[in-house]
């Protein structure tokens, strides 16, 4: 079965290497050809290349124990024939390269890190057919989180000191972000409950958070403006339209420019780029306004992504000449601001900001789940 898959890979090596040849190096990284995407060390060069570290177990475990939801989610898209039979497919090739890295770390051809487990998930779903099997749910979200943006942004407005509406923006931003289906303990609590984003926003974990550089950024807040700000954006639902836009909003009130930077193509319930587009549409009145503000400085753009974390030596074209006269990078959600890329360093200012979702990475951080970070460096 491996066999088969990595004969896979190698057939279909020509025209993933023909897409990722387009992409380039973000133009706002400090240093492009020392920079490492992944945030958490799995190994150590001391570490025998024969033996799995326990970091990188941990890890394996967590992507294993996605399976369930990610064939839950393709047993029912009504796109592919025969989704359930594809679906078991699915998990137990996925499960199979999993178990293989488990016995030999060098099964793939060398190292691994997260990049390389989320593609060949992505990759096995597409051998498939499966190419948007978080389609449904994400409709479901942005539906409501639509219903529910103009009371978010009203609430907003109302808060007259600049410092205290930024604060309840990121807080906004941290209740969107658990809209994560990436997230196992999530995955299942959505189908079941659904997550109110009120209730989220008054039960965050009390500050200070684990990284919290809300207070700096406050001070800069009320004194500084940026001409061009870059967001890379992450998940759909409450997360882009209860979370980032309004903070986006904010941003072109105050005399910014916005870009917001999202997939390429489908990854678990990411917003991609066509998608934003639509929702950005539906949300715009006659004018082109979003409640009030004008939207004439406000772009969207592919990033070339096209996996829940990201490698910004890989973006495309498109984004790298938003790029050239940007002031600020904004990465957004676990999976861009934490697990890739919380001490990557850029030639202007950037926030990464995220909610902790995975027990890996609140380890690893030292951190509470659930808990908050926003780092604010200044250049």
């Amino acid at each position: 079965m491996f066999k088969q898959l990595h004969f896979y890979f190698i057939l279909t090596g020509s025209l993933e290497e023909a897409m990722e040849s387009k992409l380039v190096p973000f133009p706002l990284l400090l240093d492009s050809t020392n920079y490492g995407a992944c945030t958490i060390p799995w190994r150590l060069p001391s570490d025998d290349p024969r033996v799995l570290t326990p970091t990188e177990l941990s890890w394996i475990n967590l992507l294993h124990s996605c399976i369930p939801s990610y064939k839950k989610r393709a047993e029912t898209d009504t796109s592919v024939p025969d989704a359930a039979n594809k679906a078991e497919i699915f998990a137990q090739r996925y499960a199979k390269i999993l178990e293989d890295l488990k016995k030999d770390p060098a099964s793939q051809g060398g190292s691994f890190d997260l990049l390389l487990l989320c593609r060949l998930r992505e990759q096995v779903l597409k051998e498939l057919g499966f190419r948007d099997i978080f389609k449904k749910v994400k409709d479901e979200e942005n539906a409501k989180a639509i219903s529910l943006f103009e009371n978010v942004v009203r609430l907003n407005d109302a808060i007259e000191d600049e410092g205290n509406r930024l604060e309840n923006l990121v807080r906004g931003i941290f209740a969107g972000n658990i809209f994560d289906l990436g997230s196992p303990e999530l995955a299942e609590v959505f189908p079941r409950d659904g997550v109110s984003f009120s209730t989220t926003c008054e039960n965050l974990l009390p500050r200070p958070w684990i990284i919290d550089d809300l207070d700096t950024l406050k001070l800069k807040w009320s004194n500084k403006s940026w001409k061009k700000v870059i967001i890379f954006v992450d998940n759909s639902g409450g997360d882009i339209i209860l979370g980032i836009l309004p903070f986006a909003r904010e941003l072109l009130r105050r005399g910014s420019q916005v870009v917001l930077a999202a997939n390429d193509s489908p990854s678990i319930n990411d917003v991609t780029y066509p998608e934003l587009i639509e929702i950005i549409s539906k949300l715009k009145d006659e004018e082109g306004n979003l409640l009030g503000v004008s939207t004439s400085n406000l772009f969207i753009a592919n990033s070339g992504n096209d996996l829940p974390i990201i490698d910004l030596t890989k973006v495309s074209p498109e984004l790298a000449c938003h790029a050239s006269d940007a002031d600020l990078v904004i990465l957004e959600g676990m999976g861009r601001s934490i697990e890739t890329n919380l001490y990557a360093q850029f030639k202007c200012d950037s926030i990464k900001i995220a909610m902790v979702k995975h027990p890996e990475v609140a380890e690893y951080l030292g951190s509470r789940l659930y808990d908050c970070v926003i780092k604010y460096n200044e250049v």
